[in-house]
Parts: C-alpha cells; sequence; structure tokens
C-alpha cells in the first residue's frame, strides 16, 4: 500500500537570502523526495519568476501569494497583532489548517515561536515548546534542547524537555533507549542551580525510555556523551552559536595553513580526501534546522543565513519529523511520567 502523502508549508519569504535560496532548496528537497508535495507561501511577483526557471519545481509545487514578509528586526508582539497577511503566518496556518504536514521558516526565530505558539498551541500536557537541534558528535549524533525558545526553565520545565528530547532520539535517531543528561556546570549531583537539580531528581524516578546519566557539562555534548543534552533556551543557543563559531573558526585556519605555502598546497593535495571528510562533518548546514517540539504541530526553523544546501537539510528533517510521528511519542512519553509535573510559567525568547 502506498505512504500517505506528506505536504511540506514553507515561508519562501524568510532567512537572508530571501526566495531565490528556497526555490532551489525545494529542486533539491524534490529528487530526495518525489512523493513529497510542497506549498510555498509568498510574494508571487518574486516567486513566479524563480519557479518559471525551474519547470520541475514548478510542477511539484502549490504557490499562496501571501503580500508581506516577517523582516529579522520585527519585535515578535508586533509581528502577531500585524503579520496575518505575512507568508511566515500563512505557512503556519497551512498546518493549523490541516493543509500541511510541518511548516518550515529561515526567519525571525522570535516571530516564528509566537506565531506558532498562537496558531498551534501547546499540547495539553507540555508547559512550554522547546527548540530542539541535531548535533555533530565524536560518535555521530546527539539531541540538544532547549537552543533558543525559552530564556529560562524551572525543575519541570526542564522535565518537559527531556520528554520531548527522547522523544525526538527514539523516533529520528532510532535509538531504543537513549541516554540523556542535564547540561551543568559539574557532574556532581550538588552543583548547579535548584531548577537543574530538582529536574535530575524527577528524571531519575521518572518511568521514561532513557538512560538518565544525570548532569554533564560544555565539552560533553560534542563529545556525544549522551544522546540527549537538556538545558534552558539562553544556555543552549550560546552554546549553539559558539559551536558554529568554532567550526567555522578550525575551517579557516586549516584553509589558511594549506595554501600559505607551496609545501601546505602540495599537502592538501595529498590530503584532499580527509580534508573534504573533515569539512563534510564540520558543515553546519549538514545539520541545519531546529524543530518546535510541544505544539500541536511541527514547525522547523532553518538559520536564516544558510543557502539551497542548508535549507534542504532543514527540509529533510521536516519531512523525518512527520514520518516519525514524533508528537504522538511525546503525548504517549508525557503520560508515562511516574511522578506528575505540575505547570509552570517561564520567560519566552528569541534567539
Amino acid at each position: 500500500m502506498a505512504a500517505p502523502t506528506l505536504t511540506v508549508s514553507i515561508d519562501a519569504m524568510g532567512g537572508d537570502a530571501g526566495p531565490s535560496v528556497i526555490v532551489a532548496a525545494v529542486a533539491r528537497a524534490i529528487v530526495r523526495h518525489p512523493t513529497v508535495k510542497f506549498l510555498l507561501h509568498g510574494d508571487e511577483a518574486e516567486l513566479t519568476p524563480l519557479l518559471a526557471k525551474r519547470k520541475k519545481v514548478a510542477d511539484r509545487v502549490e504557490m499562496r501569494h501571501a503580500p508581506e514578509r516577517v523582516k529579522m528586526e520585527d519585535k515578535p508582539s508586533q509581528i502577531v497583532r500585524r503579520g496575518r497577511n505575512t507568508s511566515m503566518w500563512r505557512a503556519i496556518e497551512s498546518v493549523a489548517k490541516k493543509e500541511a504536514d510541518v511548516a518550515i521558516s529561515a526567519g525571525n526565530t522570535g516571530a516564528l515561536m509566537a506565531m506558532s505558539l498562537l496558531q498551534l498551541r501547546p499540547l495539553d500536557s507540555i508547559d512550554r515548546p522547546a527548540i530542539a537541534a541535531l548535533w555533530p558528535t565524536m560518535r555521530g549524533q546527539s539531541v540538544v534542547l532547549d537552543v533558543g525558545a525559552n530564556i529560562s526553565a524551572d525543575a519541570e520545565q526542564l522535565v518537559d524537555f527531556a520528554v520531548m528530547g527522547q522523544a525526538f532520539a527514539r523516533a529520528v535517531l532510532g535509538l531504543e533507549k537513549p541516554t540523556l543528561g542535564i547540561l551543568n556546570v559539574g557532574e556532581e549531583d550538588q552543583k548547579g542551580n535548584e531548577a537543574v537539580r530538582g529536574a535530575a531528581q524527577i528524571l531519575r524516578t521518572a518511568g521514561l525510555p532513557i538512560d538518565f546519566q544525570g548532569f554533564v557539562e560544555g565539552d560533553d555534548i560534542s563529545g556525544g556523551t549522551v544522546d540527549v543534552v537538556v538545558t534552558d533556551g539562553f544556555t543552549g543557543n550560546v552554546a549553539l552559536k559558539t559551536a558554529e563559531g568554532a567550526a567555522k573558526l578550525v575551517i579557516g585556519f586549516l584553509r589558511n595553513s594549506l595554501t600559505r605555502s607551496l609545501l601546505g598546497k602540495i599537502g592538501a593535495v595529498f590530503a584532499s580526501g580527509a580534508l573534504n571528510a573533515l569539512r563534510r562533518k564540520l558543515d553546519p548546514r549538514a545539520s541545519n534546522g531546529g524543530v518546535f517540539l510541544g505544539l500541536n504541530g511541527i514547525v522547523v526553523k532553518s538559520h536564516g543565513g544558510t543557502d539551497a544546501l542548508g535549507f534542504a537539510s532543514a527540509l529533510d528533517m521536516a519531512i523525518d519529523m512527520v514520518r516519525a510521528d514524533v508528537i504522538s511519542k511525546i503525548v504517549a512519553d508525557r503520560a508515562r511520567l511516574a511522578v506528575p509535573v505540575p505547570v509552570a510559567a517561564s520567560g519566552v525568547g528569541a534567539s
């Protein structure tokens, strides 16, 4: 029996480079996912000539006119009030109306989260959604969350993040019982603030399908010490941007070293295979895309400055999330908690 049709709703005007990058990324995604449908929301005057140049893309997408766009400098509170004609709002609206299975945007993170919260609402069992990212490690990939949705988080919300992160890891990474740790300033039980210590206490007796490892430190993320790293959005976003910057620094150092002298250039030729493999491993485009977890619908945030290859990777992640039915897994696993978790409030912020 044929698999049901999957539809991706795209904010075609989001990101630094605009719709040209989005259309090029969709062209890549169509080759990888020949049965997936795409809805492109954006300005017809800009999208029409781009699609006219790519006949195969035009045949596989439905274009929906959205005359306005969300700018990177727009404040979430303001754009929510006046942004219903934007491509970002319309992309999420398609998911809310069950016209699409997932929405994706490279636009303003704060606005995307605010619009997603307003239209999709959090799951009944989840207090606050979080942004989860796949992180390349020495062992493969790990899930890190929150990386930018919530400036702070209390113990109960960190437990929610753990529920969502381990469901993500089981669904997308195929792990039966992922290892999980809470990011802290040390591994000792007495280290850290009240939130991380309280979350650890709950998770030790939570009854989730995880192997809880306690606290992990910053260098454990890239080391792949655990499959899921839980933290608040402020700390997670700083860690993410630091890692991206470090990867660019290493690539820059290598490039300068290998092109500075004739001997270096000769060495680069002999080591080209290994160097290309390293560059691919460090390329943030390969794991581009943060997933908003905890909503009644899936929303993926692509890096605003990415190119077509990076946005295509985010499209891959969006499609994988739908096929893995991660929302159902979060709901089921949240219900398994041995210790009831009360609802608490926290601030929401943009990366």
